[in-house]
């Protein structure tokens, strides 16, 4: 069950809810519940996140832009629910980002 998950997930997180995303144009409740909590997640790391071809946007511009897309590339249910949490998201990265860079912080003051 787990693998089936993972599985799900891995393969539809980039479907969207009004049909236009891939690799199946799934919409809707054809998309495993576990992909379409997933790719809010994955919207919201890949907004707030440094890429190689650009910068990282803040916390509120990424509230904003799934905010906008629900409905269209998020299910509008879990994206209320996001709303309602979304200083957690804030916070855990945060906290990610804290325990990435302390070894670096330590090795530099070594």
């Amino acid at each position: 069950t787990f693998l089936h998950m993972a599985m799900d997930i891995a393969y539809h997180h980039h479907e969207r809810w009004d049909g236009n995303g891939y690799p199946e144009g799934l919409q809707q409740e054809e998309i495993p519940l576990a992909a379409r909590i997933v790719a809010i997640a994955d919207a919201y790391d890949a907004i707030t996140s440094r890429r190689p071809y650009k910068e990282p946007s803040d916390h509120t511009e990424a509230v904003r832009r799934i905010r906008i897309d629900r409905g269209k590339h998020f299910d509008p249910v879990l994206v209320d629910i996001f709303l309602e949490c979304h200083e957690r998201f804030a916070e855990v990265q945060q906290k990610m980002m804290d325990q990435t860079q302390e070894p670096l912080t330590r090795a530099a003051g070594d």
